[in-house]
């Protein structure tokens, strides 16, 4: 992720019950009054987005997902499982449906190599190319290409508080502070406790509203708090959206190396 990170192929190559005891307020007869977020002295763009970061960045993952494209006339789902090394190497295998089983992506050094299996070939995604929807869905090629941190890329300030799905938030203002990145700026909702995203909005260098993701389901997985389900709205495009669920997800475990190689294609 965030998103993002983060790979469906954005999602997939790309990249989660809230547990505990309740506080005592909960127990109380009488609810108290919700106190707004705090934004205190240290946290600062960059010290919030660097939180977000660590729950969100790996050096590995291995994860099965669903994606399901609301279109305007039919919805249809497609199941995958995805390996990812840092942010330079991915390998996703989609399962369902049948049409589209045995489909393979690979990215390597920021190349994409798809397989399918129907054809009997592999092509490579570059270029222009990389702006062109993923089968129909809202996420793009380029989308997927970008795993990198968002503190690597985005210079960050705060520029607000508000709360958001019942949840306290702070909200940045992120700018590209290099060339080759997607978006220019986004807008990003944080939960103030648990750091993690809840809404992202991509813009354009001219000021256009690109995209949005809204972020929900978050667990603690592995001592992380992470988003299982992604809602992407290409906001250019007609349509209801394409929903993102993890439904397994191991972070930080043991990828043969031959895993990342053109030879797993086939």
């Amino acid at each position: 992720m965030k998103i993002y990170k983060p790979a469906i192929i954005t999602a997939i190559l790309l990249l989660g019950s809230l547990l505990g005891s309740l506080p005592a307020s909960a127990r109380s007869s009488q609810p108290a009054a919700r106190q707004p977020a705090i934004i205190q002295p240290d946290q600062s763009g960059e010290a919030i987005l660097r939180k977000v970061d660590q729950n969100i960045s790996s050096k590995n993952r291995v994860f099965e997902s669903t994606m399901i494209i609301h279109g305007r006339r039919s919805t249809r789902s497609i199941t995958s499982k995805s390996w990812s090394e840092g942010d330079k190497k991915s390998f996703s295998e989609y399962l369902t449906p049948a049409a589209e089983a045995g489909t393979k992506m690979l990215k390597l050094e920021g190349q994409l190599w798809i397989y399918t299996p129907s054809a009997d070939r592999t092509i490579q995604i570059s270029g222009h190319m990389l702006r062109q929807s993923v089968m129909g869905s809202d996420l793009s090629y380029e989308d997927m290409m970008d795993d990198r941190k968002l503190t690597d890329i985005y210079d960050s300030k705060v520029i607000g508080k508000d709360t958001l799905g019942g949840r306290d938030v702070l909200v940045l203002e992120l700018t590209a502070r290099v060339t080759d990145v997607a978006y220019h700026r986004q807008k990003m909702w944080i939960d103030a406790e648990r750091f993690v995203p809840l809404r992202q909005e991509m813009y354009a260098k001219s000021g256009q509203l690109l995209k949005r993701m809204d972020l929900s389901d978050v667990e603690r997985i592995q001592g992380r708090w992470f988003p299982k389900t992604m809602v992407y709205k290409d906001m250019l495009k007609e349509g209801k959206g394409t929903e993102f669920r993890i439904t397994k997800i191991q972070f930080d475990a043991a990828i043969p190396e031959h895993v990342f190689s053109k030879a797993s294609l086939r």
